[in-house]
């Protein structure tokens, strides 16, 4: 089994360069690399220029819920980890509509940095299982494969 290990790529969206900033300086103290967006599509297509294993997301960009995004991202690969951080409080049935469109965890700002850390560790684990997984399924796919031709 694949130990965790601080190299897993996580993408931030948020359009408050400060925060972005905040997010940034504190993951890569922990020794993550982090890449930087503050749009929609430039976030989709890092997806393609990068291996990103978690994402950090505002809840409001350009005052466009970013939930179609989070759909597409979660068909392409939906072991990513997503992380979404919003200062707006949100009605019961907006909150039912983010987790089914494939947020793992949502969290009101501010958030303690502790609770970042711990909530990206634990994700990251998690994705971590079902790339596994998916792995092992392929691999015992091949082998049943080769004996049946």
């Amino acid at each position: 089994m694949r130990l965790l290990t601080a190299k897993e790529t996580i993408l931030i969206l948020d359009t408050d360069q400060n925060i972005s900033w905040t997010l940034k300086t504190l993951l890569e103290h922990e020794e993550y690399p982090v890449v930087v967006v503050n749009t929609i599509e430039r976030a989709l297509k890092n997806f393609s220029e990068f291996r990103i294993s978690g994402v950090i997301i505002e809840y409001q960009i350009e005052h466009v819920r970013p939930l179609e995004a989070i759909r597409k991202l979660k068909e392409m690969c939906p072991e990513t980890y997503v992380m979404m951080l919003t200062d707006k409080e949100t009605r019961e049935d907006e909150y039912e509509e983010i987790m089914q469109a494939g947020v793992d965890d949502y969290f009101l700002k501010p958030i303690p940095i502790r609770k970042i850390l711990l909530h990206i560790q634990k994700g990251l684990r998690y994705r971590n299982v079902i790339v596994e997984k998916i792995e092992l399924e392929r691999e015992m796919g091949e082998k049943k494969n080769e004996k049946h031709p």
